[in-house]
């Protein structure tokens, strides 16, 4: 049972939905992928305008949560860069270092869990398949699209589970 009494959640997709990962994707084209590099550089994404517009907006009436693919162990990366953008503050799902599934089933797994103590406002992604299992799960879902869509990084979120 959800809990009324509380501000619903807004939930928000963090790469190529609140951060620019063009630069660094680069490090997914080599073989083997250069994760390390990948995850490295993501504190120099620059901020993606109409997300952080989106998150701002939705901070007025909900409490922002941030869901990602990324790896836990860049949490501290994550969280400072979350800060640096002065985003608002919300809890951060990240995977566990060692979970390789798709992004689709991590992230519905969360959503499902939030879901069962609180209203879900809205989902904010770039995943089209995330996306799609969202919606049909029932969640209301905002596409973002407002980064050109990467095969490199579709191919690495699906194939790889990595983010």
């Amino acid at each position: 049972m959800t809990d009324s009494s509380r501000r619903p959640l807004a939930v928000f997709d963090l790469d190529n939905t609140l951060a620019d990962t063009a630069h660094r994707q680069h490090f997914l084209r080599t073989a083997p992928r250069d994760w390390e590099g990948f995850f490295a550089a993501a504190p120099e994404d620059p901020p993606i305008p109409d997300g952080v517009a989106m998150v701002l907006a939705a901070a007025e009436e909900c409490e922002v949560v941030y869901l990602t693919g990324r790896p836990e162990r860049c949490r501290a990366d994550t969280l400072a860069w979350l800060a640096s953008q002065a985003l608002p503050r919300g809890r951060v799902y990240m995977r566990r270092d060692t979970d390789r599934r798709p992004a689709r089933r991590t992230k519905l797994e969360i959503l499902g869990r939030l879901a069962r103590t609180r209203d879900i406002r809205v989902l904010v992604d770039d995943d089209e398949l995330v996306c799609q299992d969202a919606e049909r799960a029932g969640f209301s879902v905002v596409r973002a699209n407002w980064t050109a869509p990467s095969a490199v990084l579709r191919s690495a979120q699906e194939r790889e589970g990595r983010t």
